[in-house]
């Protein structure tokens, strides 16, 4: 059976036009707006993991930070809905492109650095070199450490892209070794099968916590620089 192993990957189009976008509008349909004075268990339960997930990211931010709150908040929502839909047959996870990732995270590491260098510019330069550091250490190490902070929106880009991609690599090998053994060793069958089961229950906690984990990088990022 030929199949091409990153087909899911694949930006899907529609009469010859990318309908990326129309797959990145999607979650907004999930996290509804209440208009009744008491919500429904659904709304409910989106509300106090929104409150609960705010208060666990803001908690060490001052004031000037928790600002930042609601666009925190909005990216865990947003890369966590598209993570958990990319876990449906047949879809696609816009996360698994790292050009999307680069698009959420160099914007974001951009605006905390020049907050930095704008409100705490004294500090923020003093990063680039420790105390202490030996005289003739002085040139290598601002080098090292501009890079290093140059790095690190690639880094949360990457992070992102490579686990999410390698859980649905993962996910669809063992997936066709179960088909093909279903009509070879109905008994090994069962054991892969199983072990896919579990599979795609980590792969759920993974999509939840690789979108925290993103998020928190973040909002540590803006805390060094607030």
């Amino acid at each position: 059976m030929n199949e091409n192993l990153f087909a899911p990957f694949m930006v899907p189009v529609m009469l010859g036009i990318p309908i990326t976008t129309l797959i990145i509008m999607f979650p907004i349909l999930l996290f509804p707006t209440p208009n009744r004075l008491i919500s429904n268990r659904t709304v409910a339960i989106q509300q106090w993991l929104t409150k609960l997930t705010s208060k666990q990211l803001m908690i060490t931010h001052n004031p000037k930070g928790q600002t930042w709150s609601l666009m925190l908040i909005s990216l865990f929502l947003f890369i966590a809905s598209t993570n958990l839909l990319g876990m449906m047959p047949h879809s696609f996870t816009p996360t698994t492109q790292l050009s999307m990732n680069l698009g959420m995270a160099i914007p974001l590491w951009a605006g905390a650095v020049v907050m930095g260098f704008r409100n705490k510019t004294k500090m923020s330069l003093a990063h680039l070199l420790p105390l202490g550091t030996p005289t003739f250490l002085i040139p290598m190490l601002v080098m090292i450490e501009t890079i290093s902070l140059f790095i690190q929106p690639l880094a949360l880009a990457v992070r992102l892209t490579a686990n999410i991609t390698a859980g649905h690599l993962l996910l669809h090998l063992i997936g066709s070794a179960t088909l093909v053994l279903t009509s070879i060793s109905p008994p090994m069958a069962l054991i892969t099968f199983t072990i896919l089961t579990l599979l795609v229950i980590l792969e759920f906690a993974v999509a939840l916590i690789q979108a925290y984990v993103f998020t928190l990088l973040v909002s540590l990022y803006l805390q060094d620089n607030t």
